[in-house]
């Protein structure tokens, strides 16, 4: 029974661990390093949430070879960026660049941050404002009456 189980979990691991495997012949270690680098930067645009890298469709497997195909033609890390951004659109890249179209998602958070530091300091300003009332004899009774009275 334990070789049946054993067997099962491998075969379902084996299922989920289909990861894309491709080897290229690069010329140096430093282009390698930057194929990883800028493959993880890169977002499939089928897929859309995952990079190119690990993506199985056939548009990331296509970007991986351009990709390759450059770094080797000596193109610098800008220069495939800019290429790719001007193919698919800003979309494709993990991180897009500060401009007009994306300062508000670069500074949403803080804004966000501000706007919320803002609200709680209004709020305990507020609070503090507010007089601290004293109860009347007759509420102050009322309220000893219900301790006493309580089970407990």
């Amino acid at each position: 029974m334990k070789h049946v189980l054993a067997t099962l979990v491998c075969l379902a691991a084996v299922g989920l661990c289909h990861a894309v495997i491709e080897t290229y012949e690069f010329t140096s270690p430093e282009l390698e390093a930057r194929y990883h680098s800028l493959s993880q930067e890169l977002r499939c645009p089928k897929c859309q949430n995952q990079n190119i890298a690990d993506s199985n469709a056939p548009i990331a497997r296509d970007l991986r070879v351009v990709l390759y195909e450059q770094l080797e033609a000596g193109a610098t890390d800008d220069e495939i960026l800019d290429f790719m951004v001007a193919r698919y659109g800003e979309f494709v890249r993990y991180r897009p660049g500060v401009d007009q179209n994306t300062a508000l998602l670069w500074g949403a958070p803080a804004i966000l941050l501000i706007l919320g530091a803002i609200g709680l300091a209004w709020h305990f300003r507020q609070r503090s404002a507010q007089p601290v009332t004293q109860l009347s004899a007759t509420e102050q009774a009322e309220l000893d009456r219900l301790l006493r009275d309580s089970p407990s």
